[in-house]
């Protein structure tokens, strides 16, 4: 059996925050002097619920006060995802709910200063994903898909839609829709902890390219058939489906169901540091609980590398490195 690690491969679904070491998470918060996530204990968190987890996640986002912690932190990140063999990353920022942009573009200038440092030491590359979350206003929508653009040319390259999924996405469809007019691309969450109904919201209003998570596609299976036939990818996260308990067990995954399917599936590991999920370890996964081999595996790579929006010239040179790997 191959080193999951040496096979190079693209992390889509990842967030900034959700993948601060718990390490640098206590050293902010000294630093700061806020509060620390109260889940926190060592280095895993502990959660009683979904929404309870992303009570979570806002203590570890309050962290987060300077220029500097972000360029840290994303340094870090990168640094940590070439660890896991990824060779391009797009990685999800969530900002503040302030309707004020400024604070926004120092935070993103830095963390994208962090990318860039991340490149030249370690070889990888790293995007932005700048996410709303669902119920907060337009104007902050719109704020942010004002500040994506501006930072287009140094690496935001997508706008993306987090938070509880009960809540609709139809109020920001406007917005995404000048997001695509504009160049930028669509990443919603859909199918992760709702059904079928968000995914057709995320396909229809928001214009999504591909489906954050996405495993609830199978709930439709007319649904199922327009997705697989659209060829629009999943960013699937079995670690994380689990621990959110919005799947029991791992063995209970439909990672192998989306796969018969015919669906484009991807492996990503959502918040690695608060899953512990690190994305070598998901493909570990694919292959000890559902016994995929090494040539199912480069295909989960090459499909990551293949959805991604990284240059076609970098598409190429990795996918040819995949190659490589199984030879």
């Amino acid at each position: 059996m191959r080193d999951v690690i040496r096979l190079p491969k693209a992390d889509l679904h990842v967030h900034f925050q959700g993948s601060i070491r718990p390490s640098t998470v206590r050293e902010l918060a000294a630093k700061h002097g806020c509060e620390l996530p109260p889940g926190l204990d060592g280095d895993v968190y502990r959660w009683s619920s979904f929404a309870d987890f992303i009570t979570q996640y806002g203590f570890v986002c309050r962290t987060l006060r300077e220029p500097e912690d972000y360029r840290r932190a994303a340094l870090e990140i990168a640094a940590d995802e070439a660890g896991e063999g990824v060779r391009y990353a797009e990685v999800t920022l969530t900002v503040p709910g302030e309707r004020d942009p400024d604070p926004w573009r120092s935070a993103i200038a830095a963390a994208l200063d962090g990318f860039a440092e991340a490149q030249d030491r370690y070889g990888i590359v790293s995007r932005l994903v700048l996410d709303h979350v669902r119920g907060w206003p337009l104007v902050h929508a719109e704020a942010l898909l004002e500040t994506a653009l501006a930072f287009g040319d140094r690496g935001v390259v997508a706008l993306g839609l987090g938070g509880l999924e009960a809540r609709p996405g139809e109020p920001v469809a406007s917005v995404f829709g000048r997001a695509i007019a504009e160049g930028l691309h669509s990443v919603p969450h859909a199918g992760e902890a709702e059904g079928p109904l968000s995914i057709r919201e995320a396909l229809d209003l928001l214009g999504a390219e591909r489906l954050g998570h996405g495993i609830r596609v199978l709930d439709d299976p007319d649904l199922t058939d327009e997705v697989r036939e659209r060829r629009i990818p999943l960013e699937v996260c079995p670690t994380s489906n689990v621990a959110t308990r919005l799947v029991e067990r791992i063995e209970d995954h439909p990672l192998p169901r989306l796969v018969d399917a015919g669906l484009v599936v991807t492996l990503n590991s959502d918040d690695p540091a608060m899953f512990s999920s690190p994305v070598a370890g998901e493909y570990r996964t694919a292959r000890e609980v559902f016994g995929y081999d090494d040539d199912a595996l480069a295909g989960f790579a090459r499909s990551s590398i293949e959805a991604s929006f990284a240059g076609d010239d970098l598409k190429r040179r990795l996918i040819d490195e995949i190659e490589e790997w199984l030879a």
